[in-house]
């Protein structure tokens, strides 16, 4: 189904149009919506129109934002609107609209509000983002405790919980319009109490929800069942009572006065995203070793993405683009940082250019001369929450010297340097048009080659390594040879290897015969079937749970689970399929408790063990 001509609609809006149909209607507005967006066509004056047969028309006319904000900006020709399931199908088929809070966590959609945006929403100069002006002293002797959640935000986190606990009951099958316009009732709520963080992961449940059941390419049934992981944890702390308020996130990304700063770059990553951005991160390193990002990230696909490499940034005036950036450098006066290291770019700011530093110099040569153990211990203790946490960042770069050694499968394997562990060196983005998977192939045709990588650990891999950058390593006669106009590094989204980039002679023996990428500890665990009963129940609900406890299957799951001194696993698997099959009813076959909140903590506690315990072998497959 195609939604392209429908504009983004706010949630609360398509929530009330749900909830004014009667419960006949609402049987019917799954059908309604399959085939509206086939209907679409817009008009002269820019407004979008929804034909259902002869009878009715929905016109949807969006605010000068270009979203649908209010119920009076949809209306429909037939006898029953606004009450009508046309109008309900047609808020159903178009997108939702971003919210307004910050997640804090890991902005998927890439809107936070950072230097390069090109836009003025965007530059960071509005008054919510202004840099604070008082003295570092000063500010120090203000902090206070961070303070209790209200009751309103309480009954707010418990409401969405209730909602988020009946979507996974039901599961993708189930999971239609209407209970997508709960999840979004909830959504809205926890917006008003002040709770951004809650709602934008309740936004990101109902689009991944929305995606299964149109089975959209590209969607993941992992993704779905991280996205309630997080929401249903989230809402779990903060319904509890217990939780301050920088649990529930900040209203908009928060940039804190860094003073005068000399940056210098590292590399550019290509960002795409499923939900329609594209655009570029540079990433930075500061004389003090700190990691910054300057991003330019709006709405666009695959043409923003090749584009923004190397369109202008706008920081301080700065007259570099990211390509030059990524090899140069900036002196920032009045810098503005975000929590994590987002530059911003007010109007106090003002930035002049530097020369670059090779990865050789520091403070770019710290990031490769720290052990690959250490490094990636410091990545698993800050670069990402506990498991079961709300939200998710994105764990810090990690430098490595390696050894190339052959290619397994769509991976490149290679060896640290100084005989450390082996490596997987995989693509950051897999996308057939951006360079990465080709630059990696024609790596992986000459084992022997020495390589200094710059990338993202994988968190959900064993040893794996996404790869940014690439460049020689210092002193070794069997390493790349870039040219001089790439400052000693290859940026692996933009910059395409060549054989000249390469040794003439290759450093390892011609065939060395099949490559194997080494012990994979999470492969070998038998986690994989605690993952496929969650997902289970995130696709067929608590029915399919149930059914997967029944039988052998159940007994099997248990047993290796306890040979394997997964214990814990074992009983909380276990747990979760009694829980989903307890339906108690009286005798006239009534459910005696239809509630849903049991059978939501039980899954809830087996899918944030089953996190920790993967990290835990993840963090292992790096020594």
């Amino acid at each position: 189904m195609s939604t392209e001509l429908l504009p983004p609609v706010a949630p609360d809006v398509l929530a009330d149009a749900v909830e004014q149909l009667s419960a006949r209607l609402r049987k019917k507005l799954d059908a309604a919506i399959s085939g509206c967006a086939d209907h679409a066509s817009t008009t002269a004056d820019g407004a979008v129109e929804v034909h259902f047969g002869e009878d009715a028309t929905v016109t949807l006319r969006p605010g000068p934002s270009g979203t649908v904000t209010n119920a009076e900006q949809v209306v429909c020709t037939c006898l029953l609107a606004p009450r009508c399931l046309h109008r309900a199908a047609a808020l159903g088929a178009a997108p939702i609209a971003d919210g307004e809070g910050d997640t804090g966590g890991g902005d998927d959609s890439g809107t936070g509000k950072a230097a390069g945006s090109g836009t003025a929403s965007d530059t960071g100069a509005g008054p919510e983002e202004a840099a604070p002006t008082a003295p570092a002293a000063d500010v120090a002797a203000t902090v206070v405790s961070p303070a209790a959640l209200s009751a309103a935000q309480v009954l707010a986190a418990t409401a969405l919980w209730d909602a988020a606990a009946e979507a996974l009951s039901v599961g993708v099958t189930a999971g239609g319009a209407v209970v997508q316009a709960e999840l979004l009732r909830a959504a809205h709520t926890a917006r008003l109490a002040g709770l951004p963080r809650a709602e934008a992961a309740a936004l990101r449940v109902v689009r991944s929800l929305r995606a299964a059941r149109e089975r959209s390419e590209g969607q993941r049934l992992a993704d779905l069942t991280e996205a309630f992981r997080e929401l249903l944890a989230g809402t779990a702390l903060l319904a509890s009572g217990s939780a301050d308020t920088d649990a529930a996130g900040s209203a908009r990304r928060v940039y804190e006065q860094g003073g005068s700063l000399r940056v210098y770059g590292l590399c550019r990553e290509p960002v795409l995203s499923a939900t329609g951005y594209g655009g570029v991160t540079t990433h930075l390193v500061g004389s003090d070793g700190a990691g910054y990002t300057v991003s330019d990230v709006r709405p666009g696909g695959l043409a923003r993405v090749k584009g923004a490499g190397s369109a202008s940034v706008a920081l301080g005036g700065a007259v570099l683009d990211h390509a030059g950036l990524a090899r140069g450098g900036l002196r920032i006066v009045g810098a503005t940082v975000s929590a994590d290291g987002r530059l911003g770019a007010g109007r106090g700011v003002s930035a002049t250019p530097l020369r670059g530093v090779d990865w050789s110099e520091e403070p770019a040569a710290a990031l490769f001369t720290r052990p690959v153990q250490e490094a990636m211990a410091a990545v698993l203790a800050d670069g990402a929450p506990e498991a079961g946490g709300p939200g998710r960042t994105a764990p810090s770069l990690l430098g490595c010297d390696v050894e190339v050694i052959g290619a397994a499968g769509d991976s490149v394997v290679v060896r640290v340097a100084g005989e450390g562990p082996l490596l997987r060196l995989r693509p950051a983005h897999p996308h057939p048009e951006l360079p990465h998977a080709a630059n990696l192939r024609r790596i992986a045709e000459h084992p022997g080659l020495a390589l200094r990588v710059l990338g993202r650990p994988d968190l959900d891999r064993a040893a794996t390594l996404r790869s940014l950058a690439v460049g020689p390593v210092p002193g070794a006669s069997a390493t790349l040879r870039l040219p001089d106009a790439w400052k000693g590094r290859a940026d692996l989204g933009y910059d395409r290897l060549q054989g000249e980039h390469f040794p003439r002679e290759s450093a390892g023996p011609a065939d060395c015969g099949p490559v194997t990428a080494g012990p994979d500890p999470l492969a070998e665990a038998p986690l994989w079937r605690v993952r496929r009963l969650l997902e289970t129940g995130v696709a067929g609900g608590r029915r399919a749970v149930a059914e997967a406890g029944r039988g052998t299957d159940a007994a099997s799951l248990s047993a290796r689970l306890t040979r394997a001194e997964l214990g814990v696993a074992a009983h909380l698997a276990q747990a979760l399929t009694t829980e989903a099959g307890r339906r108690p009813r009286d005798t006239f076959g009534r459910l005696t408790d239809p509630s849903a909140d049991a059978y939501a903590r039980a899954w809830l506690a087996s899918a944030v063990h089953l996190a920790a315990a993967e990290r835990s072998l993840v963090a292992a497959s790096w020594s």
